[in-house]
């Protein structure tokens, strides 16, 4: 048992930290405020390796291991949960075609996106079915070449500026998770109607609408899979993207431990610095110890899943323990800031703003506890 970075991992993550720090911090508040979208620094992260981490090797990636993109992440949510979650975007609408594509499919859709910089979507959820995703309604039908998809998906993040969608449907409704498949589409396909921005509390420099499918032609062998096979792919590809999802709650408390150990020690209250009192030291060391505790849990989860050891249990410990701290701890960090951690001029109304969605998106808390308690009971 080893809970030390290969040279390589801490050469990698020193690089993404000064990115988020030089690259990702000065211009976070201004895209918040204003919901810009950050390509400019998404293609930034690209020409440094820091985008699509899932890629192997032989598909022009760099062929980081699960490990490796969780420490990469949490990096980059220190920076910015909200522009972190855009890029981290791209690796959960990739992981399905790294999971289940043919050898032709990950050429073909893959490597594209190690020559250029561009966008994708992962589109499962819709306006009725979220959580329940096995009710999901979008339909596939054959004809001839091609499959139909005809649905809407709602909350479907970087769709205004995707060119690639990794989209979720099923061939018979009545089959409930044994229908769903998985197709892979060009985002600027005849039929596809992309709704407006959404006005978020958080994250609102990425980019997240609903979709809707009319009568979309898509070839037949842009299937991932077999026809009712995308259920397996959907539960394979979150095994991975959990901990990746947690890694960003991760950095989060993180960013919310160094700025309250900052302010702590600048704030005098009563003669000494607020740090020394110990109502508020007690919430620091709270805080240190639920971010430590969330990147252990993470790590175990990507490790696992790099050993190729089923981790769906550890993996749902990981999201749920790492966003429920991650809440707690900026709530925190407002709480010690008093009311100046209330105004947009300081930075943890944002670290709490933005956490708030790690608890719902990609498997909510709640359902992360269904999951583990299935696990633990079976």
């Amino acid at each position: 048992m080893n809970f030390s970075l290969s040279d390589e991992q801490k050469q990698f993550h020193e690089l993404a930290l000064k990115f988020a720090n030089n690259e990702m911090i000065p211009k976070a508040q201004e895209l918040d405020e204003r919901g810009e979208f950050p390509k400019e620094i998404i293609n930034k992260a690209w020409e440094l390796g820091l985008l699509n981490t899932c890629i192997p090797v032989e598909y022009g990636g760099a062929g980081f291991s699960n490990l490796d993109s969780v420490i990469i992440s949490e990096c980059l949510a220190y920076g910015c949960m909200g522009i972190n979650t855009s890029m981290m975007a791209n690796d959960l609408a990739l992981l399905p075609i790294v999971i289940a594509g043919t050898d032709e499919q990950k050429k073909k859709f893959l490597t594209p996106f190690t020559e250029a910089p561009k966008i994708a979507s992962f589109c499962l959820t819709e306006p009725n079915y979220g959580s329940d995703a096995a009710g999901i309604k979008t339909t596939f039908k054959e004809d001839g070449d091609h499959w139909v998809i005809n649905g809407d998906k709602m909350w479907i993040t970087n769709a205004g500026y995707a060119d690639l969608f990794v989209v979720y449907g099923t061939i018979d409704t009545t089959l409930k998770h044994k229908g769903i498949s998985c197709i892979v589409m060009d985002a600027k396909s005849a039929g596809i109607e992309v709704g407006k921005k959404e006005d978020k509390m958080g994250h609102r420099a990425s980019d997240t609408r609903a979709i809707r499918f009319n009568n979309v032609k898509v070839p037949k062998e842009n299937l991932l899979g077999t026809p009712g096979g995308g259920w397996i792919i959907a539960m394979k590809t979150l095994d991975h993207s959990r901990p990746l999802v947690a890694s960003s709650a991760v950095g989060g408390s993180w960013r919310a431990l160094e700025c309250v150990k900052k302010y702590a020690k600048e704030r005098f209250q009563f003669g000494k610095p607020i740090g020394a009192h110990q109502a508020v030291g007690t919430m620091i060391a709270d805080i240190a110890m639920k971010t430590e505790a969330s990147r252990l849990l993470t790590y175990k989860a990507a490790a696992m899943a790099d050993q190729g050891i089923k981790n769906t249990e550890i993996a749902s410990y990981a999201k749920a323990f790492a966003a429920d701290s991650c809440m707690e701890n900026t709530t925190n960090a407002v709480q010690i800031y008093g009311g100046y951690g209330y105004s947009k001029e300081y930075p943890v109304e944002k670290l709490m703003r933005d956490a708030k969605l790690i608890q719902i998106y990609e498997g909510t808390s709640q359902i992360q506890r269904l999951v583990i308690s299935r696990e633990v009971l079976k």
